[in-house]
Order: structure tokens, then sequence, then C-alpha cells
């Protein structure tokens, strides 16, 4: 397939354009965020399902209740190293970098009013216990129609899937019905995914319009610090585990380009997760791991979000001239452990999970969110994009350490995908 005609460059034109409208009219640009948000409305209406379907179906063809519960057990483990060394090298990078030092902000003429209610949702996440207790819906059409989290979707298809598997034959009906709802959802997904190039113009040019290039001049060195410290994560760090997973991890980024752009331009994960996991099929992990390592990754590995978090907390005492001590910075890693989980991939949720952070600190105050409320929504691609990429290859590193994976055909398949290019199905 032509360049010109794939699913990547269209989504890239549109950005740009989003990007030329926001900088020229802004106005309109601002008006355009309804685009945005009608394509992220559209691709969540299908996430539970799909995912309903594809653990149910993964699970029942094995039948193996042990297998889900290791899965589970192993994801969890790598999910916990994984988002202790994102915090821990946002601690250091902040520290070595310094980037609010000498901003010499007064915090007396901080705007308290602009992050009020970030504040007041952080208060109410709860920690742990709220978490487990989220997980639970009122009801299993809840899972689908409540509050949208993929946890109890997870659990319910969960419970299904090994019943389904244990019942046998006498509820081949049900496997047949959802494996043909599995590939109706699939296809209505593909018709909805050709519309991302214009929810990506929407998001785009409502952002710069909304906040203007301008508005993250003073800042860049938070930014510049936040993108290094992601790339240095995504090449050492998940370098590292690619390699001892057995495969290339500039192919893998190659292989899902086209993800990796969708996010850019939509600034959520979620809109790319649903293309992931069939990637992830594709590339030999089986059905059933990718269903239950990759839900529970947009959850549970947000190592995007959690480098944010221990930076811009520095960020913020720094520019205010308030000194953490060595414990404090432990204080704020710990805490961040805990608020960091659960989030969402939409947009805002990685600014409403700091302000739970920065509560631990009371020496610094929340206040200090209105620094970088400006370029927050800049930041978010970068959380977005490093969460995403985080969970692909954890999926792939835990078909590989469960021993259900080929590696030949791995290989085989980005090799193909990099000398073919995308084929859009």
């Amino acid at each position: 397939m032509k360049f010109y005609k794939t699913l990547y460059f269209r989504v890239l034109v549109g950005t740009i354009l989003g990007v030329l409208l926001g900088i020229l009219d802004p106005d309109i640009a601002v008006s355009m965020k309804v685009l945005g948000e009608s394509f992220i409305d559209l691709v969540k209406m299908l996430i539970g399902p799909i995912i309903f379907c594809t653990v149910v179906l993964g699970l029942a063809s094995s039948g193996n209740a042990k297998k889900a519960g290791r899965v589970g057990i192993k994801a969890l483990a790598y999910f916990e190293v994984m988002s202790t060394l994102a915090l821990i090298l946002g601690l250091l990078v902040g520290n070595l970098m310094k980037p609010g030092e000498g901003f010499h902000v007064d915090s007396k003429t901080l705007d308290i009013s602009s992050v009020q209610s970030f504040a007041e949702k952080a208060h109410s996440s709860g920690g742990w216990i709220e978490i487990l207790r989220r997980i639970i819906p009122k009801t299993a059409l809840d899972a689908f129609t409540g509050s949208g989290d993929l946890l109890q979707v997870l659990l319910i298809a969960l419970l299904f899937g090994l019943a389904l598997g244990k019942v046998g034959e006498k509820a081949k009906p049900v496997r047949e019905f959802i494996e043909g709802l599995s590939a109706l959802l699939f296809r209505v997904m593909n018709f909805i995914m050709q519309l991302a190039p214009i929810g990506a113009f929407g998001a785009m040019a409502f952002t710069i319009g909304a906040y203007g290039l301008k508005s993250f001049g003073p800042l860049l060195s938070l930014m510049g610090a936040f993108y290094l410290t992601c790339v240095l994560f995504l090449i050492l760090v998940l370098g590292t585990v690619s390699w001892f997973a057995g495969f290339n991890f500039f192919s893998f980024l190659n292989y899902i380009r086209e993800e990796i752009l969708l996010v850019l331009g939509t600034s959520s994960s979620e809109s790319a997760l649903v293309p992931l996991m069939d990637k992830l099929e594709r590339l030999g992990c089986t059905r059933s791991t990718v269903g239950l390592v990759v839900p529970a990754g947009y959850s549970f590995n947000l190592d995007g979000t959690n480098i944010y978090l221990t930076l811009a907390v520095l960020f913020v005492a720094q520019a205010l001239d308030i000194p953490l001590s060595i414990e404090q910075q432990i204080t704020v890693l710990g805490v961040a452990m805990i608020s960091s989980k659960g989030a969402s991939g939409v947009t805002g949720a990685g600014f409403i999970t700091l302000a739970a952070t920065l509560s631990a600190v009371p020496v610094v105050p929340v206040a200090g969110l209105a620094l970088i409320l400006g370029i927050d929504r800049f930041m978010s691609e970068a959380r977005a994009i490093t969460n995403v990429i985080g969970n692909g290859v954890a999926t792939i590193l835990i078909s590989r350490w469960e021993g259900e994976l080929d590696v030949k055909h791995l290989r085989r398949t980005l090799r193909e995908h990099r000398t073919q290019g995308t084929v859009l199905s």
C-alpha cells in the first residue's frame, strides 16, 4: 500500500492541520474540540465489549484458571517493578537537571482556583482500598454502562471465560455467538479508526488554540526534562526488557507507529488500545494473555505517568524554592506508587493523580500545580505514548515468559512490517 494512502499518513496530516489551525485561528480551533472528544467517545464505546470478548474467548479456549492467575501475578509483579523504575528515574532527572531552579515563584501569588477542581477530585480518589472496591461493579451491566472502568470489565470477563471453559460442549452456542460478536466488533472498530485523522485534527487544533504555543515558553525546561526522561526510560529500560524478550525495540516501535501517532494526535492512550491488542496477537501473543495484560496495564502500568509524577513534584518544589529532603522525596515516591494505580488513559487523569501525590507533601502547596496547568496538555502526549509502548512490551515479555511465544515468528513479523509498510485490514 502506498504511503499516502495509509492511516498513519492521514493521521499525521490531520495532526499537522490541527496545529496550523490552532496557530492561525485559535477561536475556530477551540471549537474543534468536539471532533476530538467525539472520536475518543466512539472508541471508548467499543473498548469494554471488545475486551470482554477477547478475554472470554481466550480463557474459554484454554479453560485454564491456573494460567490466568499465573499471568495476572506475573503482570502485576512486572508492572510494580517498571512503575518503581519510572518513579525513581523521574526523581533522578529532577534532582540532576533541576528544571524548576531559578524560577523563584512566590507561593502567595498562586491562584488556587485554577487547580481547585483537580485537588478535590484527587482528595476523593482514595487509595488501594478504593481501587479494589471499584473493581467490583454493582451489576454485571454496570461494568459496560457505568463508569467504564476496564478492571470491572476484566473481572466479569475472567469469571465468564473460566466458567465457559468449564461448561464445555453445552456452552458451544454461547462461544460461537461471542466469536461472531468479536469479529463484528473488530470490524466496527476498523470503521471508527478511519475517522482517526478527524479526531487527531480536532484534538490538536483545540490544544494549540486553547493554550497556544506561547503558553509553554517559560516552562520549556520542565518539558525538556520530561521528554528526555521518557526517551531515556524507553531506550534504557524498555529497550533492555525487549532485548531479554528476544526482539528489537526499535523494530517494535516501527511496528506500532500508527498507534503511537494516533496517541500523539488525540492525547489519549485509549484510542490505541484495541489496535494495539490486535497487533500483539499478530505477533504471536495468545488472545488470553493479550486480553489480560493490556487492559490491566492501562490501570497499573503507567510508566509515562509515573515519570511525570515525581518530576513534576520536584519542579513545583524547586520553582517555589522549597527544598525536599531525601525522606520527603521517598514519601512522594511511595505515595505516587499508589496514586498512579487506576489512573485512566484519558487526558487530564495525570494531573488529578499529580494533585493526589502532591497532597502527601504538605510543605509544597497544591496551588503550585497552577504553574504547570498551562503546559500539562503538552506533556500528556508523551505520558500516553510511553504508557502504550510500555504495555506492548510488557505483553510480549509475559508471553515469552509463559513460553507461548514463537520468537522466530515475532522477529519475522516485525521484519516484514518494516520492509512492506503498514497493511490496513
